[in-house]
Formats: structure tokens, sequence, C-alpha cells
């Protein structure tokens, strides 16, 4: 689908429970809802919205949508350097399987059933975030050292992989070193992964480029088959998983605006909220604007 078609097709409203399917739910996050197909997986992107790690009572209405078309759009573009769990056609799944829904169907992956390794493998090319906060305390981000005096999102010499741990529900996760990492999934499987992250995000950091988006870090997250290939699984370079800024105002020294969930961190922190649930309210207006965001994102990559 083009962007035209996908933004015609997002619901007024959010949706933020899917309750009315006739599969066995086996997981429920912080966005996705995972049920069991039998030989297949589906996946369901909701617009729920979480910040500071707590869900908010409303969600953005089509943001689902948006990052499993944007996942789609991804998983295509980066076959040639890693497999992923798609299954080839989703159409005909879809049919195979009863789901007739169009707004289904736009929030919706039907993927292989693998196993998901046990961290999460991040890749960073800018200095922002966490990456920046630990610069600032020592020098070095998941034990690697950077050189002296970079600004808060100064460009990286080199993209570098930081992974971090795979926290259980309502925990945050910690970051991890090389040693760390390898001894948690094994040495062999830690060096493909890390291959693999740094080529991915060294793939969308151009194409993102060339769409006027700069990708400072993003998460994957990988799998593995009963032969032990690695496979790409979840979501690739959303909003959600990832951090784009537009390249025409991007400037060092300063936190860029990024097409995600800022708006709503933004009246967070300025309402002053302690970051513990319940969760308050979001404002119409934020709940807008951060629409916006997520689809200037998509329709700058499809055009």
């Amino acid at each position: 689908m083009n962007f035209a078609e996908i933004a015609a097709a997002l619901p007024r409203q959010a949706v933020t429970s899917i309750d009315d399917l006739p599969f066995r739910r086996i997981a429920s996050g912080k966005v996705r809802e995972i049920f069991d197909l039998g030989d297949a997986l589906l996946l369901v992107a909701t617009d729920r919205l979480s910040a500071f790690d707590v869900i908010m009572p409303e969600g953005i209405p089509g943001k689902g949508a948006i990052l499993t078309q944007m996942s789609l759009w991804w998983f295509q573009q980066t076959q040639h350097l890693l497999p992923n769990h798609l299954l080839p056609d989703q159409e005909r799944e879809f049919a195979r399987h009863g789901i007739g829904s169009r707004d289904l169907r736009l929030r919706s992956m039907i993927v292989r059933k693998l196993k998901p390794l046990t961290i999460e493998c991040v890749a960073r090319g800018y200095l922002i975030g966490s990456g920046w906060n630990a610069y600032q305390k020592s020098g070095e981000v998941c034990g690697i050292k950077l050189p002296p005096g970079l600004r808060q999102a100064d460009k990286l010499p080199e993209p570098i992989f930081t992974p971090t741990t795979k926290a259980p529900k309502g925990q945050h996760d910690e970051p991890i070193d090389d040693a760390q990492g390898a001894a948690a999934i094994g040495a062999a499987l830690y060096e493909k992964v890390k291959a693999s992250s740094l080529a991915l995000y060294r793939f969308g950091h151009d194409r993102a480029r060339q769409a006027g988006m700069i990708l400072a870090d993003t998460k994957f997250e990988f799998g593995t088959d009963a032969d032990g290939n690695l496979i790409l699984i979840d979501e690739v370079l959303t909003p959600d998983s990832s951090r784009y800024w537009p390249a025409e105002s991007y400037a060092p020294g300063m936190s860029p605006p990024s097409y995600d969930k800022q708006f709503v961190r933004d009246h967070l922190l300025a309402i002053k909220w302690d970051q513990c649930p319940p969760a308050p309210h979001i404002p119409d207006d934020v709940i807008r604007r951060t629409q916006g965001k997520y689809l200037a994102a998509l329709k700058n990559l499809l055009g």
C-alpha cells in the first residue's frame, strides 16, 4: 500500500485493546498482542502509547497500523541482509485464517514461530539518550571507550553496538557489554548478532537519509529457527524502536526533535508527573501532534 491509502484507512478512534479474535492470546505487551495460529503467530499492534515505561490512558489513533506498515516496508528493504520472520504471502495468510477486517490487516503480521534471543540489540550512530548520559559520566557507552569532547547528538566516528538485557514486564532493561552479551547467548551467535545489527543500522541510516531523516539509534530483536539460523523478528526501524530526526534541522549540542512520542514526554515532564502508575490523561492536541509525527516519518519513507 502507498502512504495515501494507509493514511485514509486509519481509524478516527484509538484501538487500545484486541478482544474479539477467535485465537488464543499468548502474550500482551505495551503495544502488541500475540495470538497463536497453530503453525504461526499473529502479531497485532494496538494504538497504545507508553511513556517512561507506563501505558497512557489514551492511545494514538492509527499508530499500530503505521508501525506495522513501516515494519513491512523495512522488512522488504532489508531482506537481502538478513531473513525475517514474515510468512511470504501475508494476504493469503490473512485469508487462510479468516482475518478479513481491513483495520486488523493493516496493524497485523503473520509470522513464523521462532525462539527469541534473550538480549535487546541496540545500534547507535549518534550520542544521545542513555548513551549520552553514560558518556558524560565515564566517557564510555556499554564498555566502549569514546573520544573525549563529544557533544550531545554528535555523530560517532563509527556506529556502535550497545546491547541490553531483556527485562521482565514492568522492569527496565540494563546495558551490558560484549562479554556479558556473549555469556548470555554464546560467543559465536553474539558476534553474528552484533555484525547483523550494525549492518542493518548502516543500511537503515543511509536509506533514511535519502528520505530526509537521520536514524540516530535503533533497537533490533532477533530469533533463531530449529537449525539455529538467525532471523530478524518483531518490529524493525519504526519510531517506537528507533530515534529519527529531521535532517534539515539537525545540529549537535542539543537534543534534536524526533519523529516519535516526544510531545507526550514533553507534556508529562511539564506537568511534573512522577512517572508512576496511574498515568495522567493526555490532551487532544498532544495526541494529534504525536500522530502527525508518526505519519510524517511514514510519509518520508514511502513518499
